[in-house]
């Protein structure tokens, strides 16, 4: 499903990534850790299409990103993907449950129910007619989440998914993850610095500057 070939990176001369291959199982959920700053994040984006790499191609079932002009990247994205983010971008006047929902609208497959669920599935229930500026971090993390899981995506993009949780809600959050995924027969690749978090998935890969390993 995923393939990465040769990719490099690099920010103001700076190598982030150079010549990183690995090939990712369709239905496989992945914790990638590593030290701050050896790219996790850079990766993440360029899997998603957000950046485009100096060399190398990102393969998404055999379908080379760079190959693909914006609308085509942005369908991709859209139907195919889910996103969690660090910095949620959650939209602030939108309430939870359009938040949420705002996936299934945008691929012309509107639910309330389904997001109503997803809400109540990260701890939100009867929360839906709240905006987001009624809720602490945590809870905003949480709504990402949701909204991420919504449209079942084949590929989920999970960049700290538990950064701004306390453990108990983390545990759930992430027990809630990995059984959409596995539901869904999705594969998700989870950037983490907890070991707590990374124990979940099947398989841990140390990213360092000589490439992606088992760790």
């Amino acid at each position: 499903m995923l393939e990465l070939v040769n990719l490099g990176k690099s920010y103001g001369g700076r190598n982030v990534l150079a010549k990183l291959s690995h090939r990712f199982q369709p239905g496989e959920f992945v914790a990638v850790m590593g030290e701050s700053g050896v790219g996790k994040s850079t990766l993440l984006n360029l899997i998603a299409g957000l950046d485009a790499p100096d060399s190398g191609q990102v393969l998404v079932d055999g379908m080379p990103m760079s190959g693909l002009d914006d609308d085509a990247a942005t369908r991709l994205r859209r139907t195919r993907m889910g996103f969690i983010f660090q910095a949620f971008h959650v939209l602030p006047h939108l309430s939870l449950l359009q938040n949420v929902a705002l996936p299934l609208l945008l691929n012309g497959a509107p639910d309330p129910a389904r997001a109503a669920h997803m809400l109540e599935a990260v701890g939100l229930a009867g929360r839906g007619a709240d905006f987001p500026r009624q809720l602490s971090g945590g809870e905003l993390q949480r709504v990402a989440i949701a909204r991420a899981l919504v449209h079942r995506p084949a590929l989920l993009l999970a960049d700290e998914p538990t950064g701004n949780l306390d453990p108990e809600t983390a545990d759930g959050v992430l027990h809630l993850l990995r059984a959409e995924i596995k539901e869904s027969g999705a594969g998700a690749i989870m950037v983490t610095h907890s070991h707590a978090a990374a124990a979940l998935a099947d398989r841990v890969l140390l990213l360092t500057r000589s490439g992606l390993k088992l760790a």
